[in-house]
Order: structure tokens, then C-alpha cells, then sequence
């Protein structure tokens, strides 16, 4: 597999998760690497302290498949790195809890999560409360802070709210044990997880700067919170996620006035999070909204922006003006050529999938050409047949000549029949049709017989009267389905293939228990096969539901055995 392919797959194995956790380790990765060549102390020793962050990360990724082992040892290591703090006199940092990093904290909530929802009850149990008192054996002893001081006392708390939270996600999704929710919220988090992971990281930073800078700092830290959330947002609403951001930015201008002096901004008066969460916002606009409205948002925004860094612009240590109008400038160009660049992108992919569809739908014209001449060529051949022996016996037994031609009549009308229903329905087809008999309960048993992966359970009730086109279409369903079932469930176990003959209609259904939405890349498939099905069904005057169910994937179709006028 070339690296690339590689490097995609773990980043998809990564999901949300994973991202906010490798965000945690590149916040404290930096503080780590600035504090341990400071001049205060040794240069260097506080480089001891990233062994146990990184171990702690790996533990968290290694509760994926293990979540019982992972847990102890993540208690093992909070235990080991606090032994190696103590014997090194390392200087531990805090952050949300005591002494704890960024990584740890957040590590320690996945694996809460994961162990909950995936461990039997009593193991679960003993292994947070392990995983507790390792928290709080680092708590206390790498810094000799004692259970009644003051800090220790907020530690408790917040680490109780964090550890009710951890346990009460994990115990909702244990309970539950469906797939994963199909809400929008769900789907959001689902979709936008690499931009809710970069947007940590900033915002990670700015946490740890609040909590150095007291409560006076927090005003700030909700406007960024609720800027990256909006950000987030703009995927989907950018007009009204651009309209709110520019309130946050005014609010953040009065947050700014209040916040500590020495409280890093990291560009002029505006946090580095709410920079990042305008760029995303303006890259949407540009990138799914008409020009004009677009840009009224981003002059709104632009405008709230100066507001902010004009009021804020009294505070020590600022840039001047110009240099913060020349930089916001720049920042606005590099965003809106971004947006620009994906406008420009999703027009080429929309014209290449218009065109990777008329090139299915020819390929299914192509393919139901031939079944149109097969089907077409059977009854004319029983029709030049029956011609034929009226011919020959017409003179001896007149009698057996109008019978001849009731049947050459009833022929030529199933000709015209099925030749009317096959040219309306040209669309997308496979190959493999072109063998097909006149039996659908032979051709489904043998397409079950030569599918590839889980084994197919057939409940066939067909009669043998089906019109051709109705029975090739029938098959060449079953076909796509089980076809889509090796490359989009390779976990199924179970196939499940009905085909029934009820009021009037042919009942076709396709099932799998095979629920893998991890493995779906972005945007879909790819595959155009369900476009074929769908238009060959309606085509059919038929009826189609192709989706997701509790237990896996569906296909079912009716189709009419009588044409509809």
C-alpha cells in the first residue's frame, strides 16, 4: 500500500477523538519543550516529563481494541510518571486538574469513555476507580500539594464533573448499543472532525494561558470557545454562522478590556482561536455562498474585527495600528483565496460526477440494448415458429391456422410489451444479466451461489409467468446489492435475499448486518450503482428504499408485473 494510502487510513483510525487527543500532546509537547530551556532550573530536565504524556496518549489509543488493558496501564503510568517527577524533581505543570497535563486529562477521560461503554460492569468499575486514585497519587505528590489545600479542593471538583461526564457518555452509548446516531449533531461532529481537532489546539493553548491568568481571563476563553463553535457551524449555515461570529468578536472586544495584562493574545488584541475560527467562517462563505452575500458578511465581520482592535488598543504591548491592519489584511487574502481554491474544486467534482453518470447511464443503454434483443428475439422466434406451422397446416385443418395465430397474436403483443417497457428503462446495468435465463429462481440461486463474502440466505416465491424485463431487473437488484455488500460492509455476516411475487408485484429485498460507517470515505462511495437501480425501478413503475437500518444496509424494491398505463 503506497505511504499515502497508509497515512489517509490512520488518519480516518484516528477519528475525533484521536485528533483532540494529538492536539492535547502538541499543546503540551510545546509547553514542555519552553519551559525546559527557561532559565529557571536545569535546562532540559523538564523533558522528563513527556514520557509519561506520551505513554499516557498511547494508552488512550490503545483502549480502542483493548480498553480493560489500557486502563491499568494508563493507572500504571500516571503512578511511574509521578515517581519519575518526584526522583528527578521535574517542575509538573497543570492545567484543568493539578499537576496533570493537558494530554493526561484527556487521555484519562477516553479511557473513562471507552471503558464503560465496552467493559462489563464490575471490571469497568475497578479499573476507574484505579485509574482515580492514580489521579490523585500524581495530584497530590508531584508537587507535595495536600487534599485540604485550596487548589486540591477545585482539583476534586472539576476532576468529579469531568469523570461524571466521561461515565455518563459512556454508560448512554452502552446503553443504547445501536450504531452510531444518525442526528445532525452526530453527523456534524462525524464529518468536521479534522477541523474540531486543528481548532483544539489553539484553543488548548488559550486555556492553559487562562488558567495562569485567573478568572478575569475566562470571558475570553468562552468568546473563543463559542467562535470555534461557529466555525464549526459554518459548514452548514456560513451566513448565519458569520452573522453570530461578529457578535462574538464584539464581546470578545469588552472581554478584552477586563482580561489581565500580561494575558498573551497571541496577535494584537484578537485571541490566535478566534483568528483561526474567522478564516474557516470566510473560507465557507466564499466557498458556498453567492458572492454578494458573502461578502456583506465578511464587510460585517471585517468591520466588528477593527471595532474590536480599535477599543482593545490601549492595552500595553500591543501592535500599532498599522501593523494589526496589514496583518488583518493578509489574513482576509489568504482566506478568501482558500475558499476560492475549494469554489473552484467542487465545480470540477461536480461536472466530473455529471459526467461519471452519463457515462453510466450510456453503459446501462448499452447493456439494455442487448436485453432488448434477447428478449425481443425470443418472442419473435416463437412468432415466425408459430407462422411457419400455420403455413404448413392452414390448408389440411384450417382450424389448427387460427389457433396458430391466436398465439402469434399473443405473442406479438408480450413482444410489444416488453419492447416498450426495456426502451423506456434504459439505464444502468452489468454484464453479468446478459446470461440470464428465463427462470429468476435458477438465476438468484445461482448469483447467491457465486457471491463472495458472507454467505447469502435466499426465501424465494416466484412463478415462472414473470415478464422478462421485470425478472432481469429483479436480478440485476440482487446483483448491485450484493455486489455493494463486498465493497461498502466487508463485516457482514449474513445476507438476507427475498423474492416474492404479492398483489400484483415482485417483491425483492436485500439485507446485511454489516454497519461499518468508519470505513465510508468522505462524501460517499463513489459508486454509481444505486443510481442505476433507482432510475430502473422508477422507469419500471416500481418502487425503491436503498439506506440504512438499525441492524446494517437495506434494498427493497416492488415491481409492477403489469405495465401501467
Amino acid at each position: 500500500m503506497p505511504f499515502s494510502d497508509r497515512l489517509r487510513q490512520a488518519w480516518r483510525w484516528l477519528g475525533l477523538e484521536g485528533v483532540v487527543l494529538l492536539a492535547a500532546l502538541a499543546v503540551d509537547v510545546l509547553i514542555v519543550f519552553s519551559a525546559a530551556f527557561d532559565y529557571f532550573g536545569p535546562r532540559g530536565r523538564d523533558l522528563l516529563l513527556l514520557p509519561g504524556i506520551l505513554a499516557m496518549a498511547g494508552c488512550a489509543l490503545w483502549a480502542r481494541k483493548h480498553p480493560a488493558r489500557a486502563l491499568f496501564a494508563g493507572a500504571a503510568v500516571l503512578v511511574a510518571s509521578t515517581a519519575l517527577i518526584r526522583y528527578t524533581d521535574a517542575s509538573a505543570y497543570s492545567t484543568l486538574l493539578t499537576d496533570l497535563s493537558l494530554t493526561e486529562t484527556v487521555a484519562g477521560v477516553e479511557l473513562v469513555y471507552l471503558s464503560v461503554r465496552r467493559l462489563r460492569p464490575m471490571i469497568a468499575f475497578a479499573g476507574v476507580s484505579t485509574l482515580v486514585i492514580a489521579a490523585l497519587i500524581a495530584a497530590t505528590n508531584r508537587s507535595h500539594h495536600s487534599l485540604s489545600s485550596t487548589t486540591m479542593s477545585e482539583t476534586l471538583v472539576l476532576g468529579l464533573v469531568l469523570l461524571v461526564g466521561a461515565v455518563a457518555a459512556g454508560a448512554w452509548q452502552r446503553r443504547t448499543n445501536k450504531p452510531p446516531r444518525t442526528g445532525p449533531v452526530a453527523e456534524l461532529l462525524r464529518a468536521q472532525w479534522p477541523l474540531i481537532g486543528g481548532l483544539c489546539l489553539p484553543l488548548f493553548l488559550e486555556l492553559y494561558g487562562a488558567l495562569d491568568h485567573g478568572i478575569r481571563a475566562f470571558p475570553l476563553l468562552i468568546c473563543s470557545t463559542a467562535a470555534a463553535i461557529l466555525a464549526v457551524l459554518s459548514t452548514r449555515i456560513p451566513l448565519l454562522a458569520g452573522s453570530l461570529i461578529s457578535v462574538v468578536f464584539l464581546v470578545s472586544g469588552g472581554a478584552t478590556l477586563i482580561a489581565p495584562r500580561g494575558y498573551d493574545f497571541s496577535f494584537g488584541t484578537v485571541p490566535l482561536t478566534q483568528i483561526a475560527a474567522g478564516m474557516v467562517v470566510v473560507v465557507f462563505l466564499i466557498r458556498q455562498v453567492q458572492a454578494a452575500q458573502a461578502w456583506l458578511v465578511i464587510g460585517l465581520m471585517s468591520v466588528t474585527v477593527g471595532i474590536t482592535t480599535v477599543a482593545a488598543h490601549t492595552r500595553a504591548g500591543a501592535p500599532d495600528l498599522g501593523s494589526l491592519f496589514i496583518g488583518g489584511l493578509l489574513t482576509l487574502g489568504i482566506s478568501v483565496a482558500v475558499g476560492l481554491f475549494f469554489r473552484a474544486r467542487d465545480s470540477e467534482r461536480t461536472q466530473a460526477v455529471e459526467s461519471a453518470v452519463n457515462q453510466a447511464q450510456t453503459s446501462e443503454r448499452m447493456a439494455l440494448a442487448r436485453e432488448l434483443h434477447d428478449v425481443v428475439a425470443h418472442h419473435v422466434t416463437g412468432i415466425v415458429v408459430q407462422a411457419q406451422a400455420a403455413k404448413m397446416m392452414g390448408e389440411k385443418n384450417p382450424a389448427v391456422a387460427l389457433e396458430a395465430l391466436g398465439r402469434i397474436e399473443e405473442a406479438g403483443t408480450e413482444a410489444l410489451v416488453a419492447m416498450r417497457r426495456l426502451v423506456r428503462s434504459m439505464r444502468s446495468s452489468a454484464d453479468n444479466t446478459e446470461h440470464a435465463t428465463t427462470d429468476l429462481d435458477a438465476d438468484l440461486r445461482q448469483l447467491a451461489g457465486s457471491a463472495v463474502g458472507a454467505p447469502v440466505v435466499l426465501d424465494l416465491s416466484v412463478t415462472p409467468d414473470i415478464p422478462q424485463e421485470v425478472a432481469r431487473s429483479a436480478l440485476r437488484l440482487v446483483q448491485e446489492s450484493l455486489t455493494n455488500v463486498g465493497k461498502h460492509a466487508p463485516a457482514a455476516t449474513r445476507i438476507d435475499v427475498l423474492a416474492e411475487v404479492a398483489d400484483g408485484e415482485l417483491h425483492v429485498r436485500v439485507g446485511n448486518d454489516g454497519h461499518d460507517p468508519a470505513a465510508r470515505p468522505a462524501g460517499g462511495s463513489g459508486g454509481y450503482g444505486l443510481v442505476g437501480m433507482r432510475e430502473r425501478v422508477e422507469l419500471l413503475h416500481g418502487r425503491l428504499f436503498a439506506g440504512p437500518v438499525d441492524d446494517g444496509w437495506l434494498v427493497e424494491a416492488w415491481l409492477p408485473l403489469e405495465e401501467s398505463e
